[in-house]
């Protein structure tokens, strides 16, 4: 039965991942815009930005006044990463030494608090609610539970199959909702450091470091 969900995880990535890049190459169909304008020419520079300094807290209105959520999401992200690196890490398989698994879990561990309460913080506030769909919910416990098994695995592999279980689900959903966002993320900043790289409106004192 575990061999059979091995193979399921590794179906279900690709698929992921050719979904994925297959919604990147549907955007193409949009056209590209023909820019007339003198410009400066600085969307390298843009990108390099978009990718350091314009995802510093003190860049983003929005997590600069919502620091603690933006740290949160920093180390959930993280540790979805490294859950999805150790379930991969049982798949391949090669083995790994016991103190980086012990920081693997460490990780994992402040991802799992950080969702849930990134969760209870959408189901408390008012306004978090008003602006949330069932997707939102169900992609925050889908990557909990897959975060909670991970680490359990580390002490417990009869928890396995229940985990390949959950991965599967995690990366058939992934192209479907919102956690497509993860992959979506690099894109939209390459995007958005090339046109206002391009247009040279970000902040001059910002971009000239590059």
């Amino acid at each position: 039965m575990e061999t059979f969900l091995r193979y399921g995880v590794i179906i279900s990535f690709l698929f992921s991942l050719i979904s994925l890049v297959l919604l990147i190459l549907k955007t193409f169909s949009f056209g590209k815009r023909l820019h007339h304008a003198q410009t400066p020419w600085k969307g390298r520079k843009g990108i390099m930005y978009a990718f350091t300094r314009g995802m510093t807290p003190w860049e983003k209105e929005s997590a600069r006044k919502h620091l603690l959520t933006y740290i949160a999401g920093i180390f959930y992200h993280s540790g979805i990463f490294t859950a999805i690196f150790y379930i991969l890490s049982l798949i391949v398989p090669f083995t790994l030494n016991l103190y980086f698994i012990s920081y693997l879990r460490v990780l994992m561990a402040v991802g799992i608090v950080c969702g849930l309460g990134l969760l209870v913080k959408r189901i408390s506030f008012r306004y978090m609610k008003t602006i949330s769909c069932l997707d939102d919910y169900a992609a925050n416990i889908l990557v909990d539970l897959v975060l909670i098994l991970s680490v359990v695995d580390t002490f417990n592999p009869s928890v396995r199959s229940i985990l390949f279980l959950m991965t599967i689900l995690l990366f058939l959903y992934i192209p479907l909702g919102k956690i497509r966002h993860c992959f979506f993320f690099f894109y939209s900043r390459v995007l958005f450091g090339f046109f206002f790289g391009r247009r040279g409106v970000l902040l001059q004192k910002s971009i000239s470091k590059f």
